[in-house]
């Protein structure tokens, strides 16, 4: 497969990294077309990373992963040609974080989702969100933290869920330990999760932990 990873921070060359050892092909994509920290992964990446634009990226791949942060990624996607938008799975992994007088919150929260807006400004896109509940390191390999913890996946088609359900399998996260929550609309849920896992950060030391959801037999 060929991947378009929109960002360069830390989520992004994580998961690009991951699946370019898949053996996937990887844009990654960035403002600007020559972004330092875009050239350094994909030089160090080998073949099948690249690296350009956000538009660039996104013609390139059949998956457009956006992980930029919540905030911009209507900006982010805008920039990018429709045209190399529709049709395609648009996984949003990002969390609308805002910093306000010196305090972490979401925006927006509780009557709408980063997921819903991609939805609503791409209708031609095929979103699913997933992953936005756990550290990135964790996305990529599940084995660090023990159990059956699980991630969520959100979406209106049921077919890029799938597909992002087998990407998720290549990762390490089984079928049974990733929960359809539903349509896009239970991506607020998910979103909502961040203040409860940023308070877990504080009080565990370290992010390499994961929820688990038991069901009575």
């Amino acid at each position: 497969m060929r991947y378009a990873v929109l960002g360069t921070g830390e989520v992004g060359r994580t998961l690009g990294g991951k699946l370019i050892e898949l053996g996937h092909e990887v844009s990654l994509g960035s403002r600007v077309k020559d972004n330092p920290a875009a050239v350094e992964w994909a030089d160090s990446m080998g073949p099948g990373a690249g690296h350009g634009t956000f538009a660039e990226a996104a013609a390139f791949g059949e998956v457009v992963v956006n992980a930029v942060g919540g905030r911009v990624a209507l900006t982010v996607l805008r920039s990018v040609d429709e045209e190399h938008l529709n049709g395609k799975i648009v996984l949003d992994v990002s969390n609308p974080i805002a910093f306000e007088e010196g305090q972490v919150r979401l925006a927006p929260v509780e009557s709408d989702s980063v997921g819903e807006q991609i939805q609503r400004a791409f209708p031609n896109t095929r979103v699913v969100k997933s992953l936005n509940t756990i550290n990135c390191y964790l996305m990529v390999d599940p084995a660090m933290v023990p159990g059956e913890h699980q991630i969520f996946v959100s979406g209106e088609d049921q077919s890029a869920k799938e597909q992002v359900t087998a990407m998720l399998g290549e990762f390490g996260w089984p079928p049974h330990r990733v929960i359809d929550l539903g349509g896009i609309r239970t991506a607020r849920a998910a979103e909502m999760m961040l203040p409860l896992w940023l308070t877990l950060f504080q009080h565990i030391g370290h992010p390499e932990f994961n929820v688990e959801v038991r069901r009575a037999r």
